[in-house]
């Protein structure tokens, strides 16, 4: 008998259904408008992306689900990044929390088609990225932590050809389009919450990866940009 941990428990079964499927209905569910036809897509486009993403990099990198289904039970994630990873949680379900209250008391005036349209090719741009630097990524873990019993090293493959964090770029199209497309000024207070703290824990983990990872400062010689080539 295998004394490896069980990795699709219960808990992490009941986790999953609440962030993967009950979170991206809370505009909805907080609204009770149930024409809202920008909250479905939204709510669709959400589930699809994750389960099209986790689907894909499964079969390229069986143990990459292993390694993000025990997320917080790693014991050398960084200190700072126990406090940053969950506070991006809250900080998405507080984007969905507004737009909905928004929607249902009716603070916020519509947006123009254009610009719905615009967000929405951002949101699609977004999930895309972060994609495919998942699937290109076979340590891509939900935490910042040095895998060495993964046999960690530098991947310099896919979009990291021409940034170090794609998947961060990739969450922050998609975070900064969310509220144009859902009609909501007032959820761009915690959309700039969530923007901040990517900007902060891509520039810790960056500096880790830097001190502890071999071959890091060599790709960094050659890959300048963190999350917007020509920028920063």
């Amino acid at each position: 008998m295998s004394n490896q941990p069980r990795i699709i428990s219960p808990r992490v079964i009941l986790q999953l259904l609440f962030f993967i499927v009950v979170i991206p209905f809370l505009p909805l569910l907080i609204s009770w408008r149930w024409d809202w036809w920008e909250a479905w897509t939204y709510a669709i486009l959400s589930i699809l992306g994750f389960a099209i993403s986790r689907v894909l990099a499964a079969r390229r990198h069986p143990d990459l689900i292993a390694e993000r289904a025990r997320t917080m039970q790693h014991e050398n994630a960084k200190p700072w990044d126990r406090r940053l990873a969950p506070l991006l949680g809250i900080g998405g379900g507080l984007v969905l929390l507004v737009a909905g209250l928004d929607t249902r008391f009716d603070w916020s005036p519509t947006f123009s088609w254009p610009v719905k349209i615009l967000s929405l090719v951002v949101i699609l741009a977004g999930y895309a990225l972060g994609s495919y630097a998942l699937i290109a990524n076979r340590f891509s873990s939900g935490v910042v932590r040095i895998q060495a019993e993964r046999g960690h090293h530098v991947i310099s493959s896919g979009p990291y050809r021409w940034m170090r964090h794609p998947g961060y770029a990739g969450a922050l199209l998609t975070y900064l389009a969310t509220p144009l497309f859902l009609d909501s000024r007032w959820a761009f207070l915690p959309t700039l919450f969530i923007a901040v703290l990517l900007i902060v824990r891509t520039a810790l983990e960056d500096r880790a990866l830097q001190d502890e990872l071999d071959g890091y400062r060599d790709y960094v010689g050659r890959v300048h940009y963190r999350l917007l080539p020509g920028v920063w």
